[in-house]
């Protein structure tokens, strides 16, 4: 195998990562790169940014940062060409492997290219700034870019990924998403809430009670399954009690598990924005307007609550579930490229357009998440959406007990984790 042909090809890895069938993209390079060849259905754009007002759902920019001379007008041009759904995928080589590139110019090993900028990723991500982006996620890849059986495979897809080699990478690949406008959303979006309980009859009435109006037709959806005590007769007796005020939809789900809940509630959701409460109420229903002036402002594309910010009360969380939360933290932050407090808070918010998008594809992960909230995470880091965390109270339980096994969903959420990282981390 070339090497010219080997690299390209680590590199059209890392954006099929992102890019999915039937996601529009649209590559700028030049005309000695490969990867057009490699994404047959692709617009390139190999002369700059075209005058037309097309979008596509990604723009891949090969290499282009080097050449430019006016690398904040080229990024400004490239917003005509993007909504706020589409993820620009900007690769650029890293200084530190001047020397080495230069090298292989002069021996012919390498195509001689007019490179001018070498610019470090804080200079880049200032850049992305300026011209009106917000950088979503980083890697950094190829530490071997020679194809040697085994050796090159094991240095580029388990070693350069980790945090004492990242640095030394050939590649950057930076993910940036347009900024949406300043200023107050003009449309307000109504808000599906879904609320998978179980064992939870006496918790119900308050959640209706207590949650507050945050669109302007709000639902509240009830999804109950295999309750040992009241609690669907609780929900039904609700919805008698409460439908003529609140807009209220009741389920029983068919299978088990709290993920199977959330979907059959996300498939029964009509609004714009998608919020999960769960029904012990640890998480205060009076904070979701928080969660809600996130996305619809613009701050995150998903939500997620953290519990691990403010103090607690009383016993909400156990020692050892403090630091089960605080190493799955870390391991995400690492694994899906974005930083977080707290993975395990069952509160999250998406949009339905994110969600359906993330649901055509939900098999990348395997489809094994017995919570419903981590296939979200790892669905929207592999959508590039801007994933950012709402700091909450958490409160103890005033009813029932946890629906959680410690060391059995710990060991299956450890599970899931290794698996993600195969597929989004070390690939």
């Amino acid at each position: 195998m070339g090497l010219r042909e080997y690299f390209y090809q680590l590199i059209a890895k890392s954006i099929r990562l992102y890019v999915r069938p039937g996601d529009t993209m649209a590559l700028v390079c030049s005309s000695s790169d490969l990867l057009p060849a490699m994404f047959p259905e692709s617009s390139v754009w190999d002369s700059g940014v075209p005058d037309t007002d097309s979008t596509v759902d990604y723009v891949v920019v090969s290499g282009c940062i080097h050449y430019e001379r006016d690398i904040q007008s080229f990024l400004q041009q490239l917003r005509n060409h993007c909504t706020s759904s589409t993820r620009v995928i900007i690769t650029y080589y890293s200084s530190l492997w001047r020397p080495l590139l230069n090298l292989a110019t002069r021996l012919n090993l390498r195509i001689k290219t007019p490179e001018q900028n070498w610019l470090a990723p804080e200079d880049i991500e200032n850049f992305v700034r300026l011209s009106g982006y917000e950088p979503v996620r980083t890697d950094n890849r190829i530490l071997c870019p020679v194809y040697i059986p085994l050796v090159s495979a094991i240095l580029n897809r388990f070693v350069a990924p980790l945090p004492l080699f990242r640095s030394l990478s050939m590649l950057n690949i930076l993910t940036v998403r347009p900024l949406p406008d300043a200023g107050t959303p003009s449309a307000q979006p109504s808000v599906s809430v879904i609320v998978p309980a179980r064992n939870e009859a006496g918790n119900i009435e308050n959640a209706v009670k207590r949650l507050p109006a945050m669109g302007p037709d709000d639902e509240l959806i009830f999804v109950e399954g295999n309750s040992t005590d009241n609690t669907w007769q609780m929900i039904q007796e609700i919805k008698r009690r409460y439908g003529s005020t609140r807009n209220i939809l009741i389920a029983q789900q068919s299978g088990k598990g709290k993920g199977d809940a959330v979907r059959k509630g996300f498939s029964l959701a009509t609004r714009d924005v998608l919020m999960i409460l769960d029904a012990d109420l640890t998480v205060p229903p009076e904070d979701l307007p928080k969660f809600y002036d996130a996305i619809v402002r613009g701050h995150g594309e998903f939500i997620n609550g953290s519990r691990l910010v403010y103090p607690m009360e009383g016993q909400a969380m156990r020692f050892l579930n403090m630091v089960g939360n605080k190493f799955f933290a870390v391991a995400f932050s690492f694994v899906l490229g974005q930083r977080f407090r707290d993975t395990l808070c069952g509160t999250k918010v998406l949009s339905r357009d994110h969600y359906e998008k993330l649901a055509k594809h939900r098999k990348y992960f395997g489809e094994f998440d017995p919570f419903g909230d981590f296939d979200l995470l790892f669905g929207a880091a592999r959508l590039g959406l801007k994933i950012v965390e709402v700091p909450i109270c958490y409160r103890d339980r005033v009813y029932g007990t946890t629906n959680i096994s410690r060391w059995r969903h710990g060991l299956i959420l450890l599970k899931m984790l290794l698996f993600a990282a195969l597929r989004i981390r070390f690939i």
